[in-house]
């Protein structure tokens, strides 16, 4: 069965650093495009990055400058590196992978990792 798997969250002061980590395991064949998505209390999910194997990479405006996604492929990994926080990034972020198993392509999720960031 695949699994994800985040790590990472925490509480920050604003303006520090957090660095996500989302780990695929389970019997993967290919990971096309890898996710993070965030969801504040009372907002809806929202797409913060997102990464294809090739590397082609896609931020929501509202972290443009700030956050950073990278993978590697070969630990089936999606990292999301967060600098310059701000208390409006409070959510849990989770990570989905559009991936091939031994049933075929599907998507799949992480149970999420809470960020908070205090003022």
């Amino acid at each position: 069965q695949v699994q994800l798997v985040e790590s990472g969250g925490g509480l920050v002061q604003a303006g520090g650093s957090l660095r996500l980590s989302c780990v695929a395991s389970g019997r993967i064949l290919s990971i096309k495009t890898m996710y993070w998505y965030r969801q504040a209390p009372g907002k809806e999910r929202e797409l913060v990055a997102s990464i294809t194997s090739g590397g082609n990479i896609n931020y929501a405006d509202s972290v443009k400058g700030r956050f950073i996604i990278s993978r590697d492929n070969a630990k089936n990994t999606v990292y999301l590196q967060m600098n310059s926080l701000e208390p409006e990034d409070t959510a849990v972020y989770s990570c989905r992978a559009y991936l091939q198993g031994v049933r075929g392509w599907a998507n799949y999720w992480g149970q999420g990792t809470q960020v908070t960031v205090s003022s």
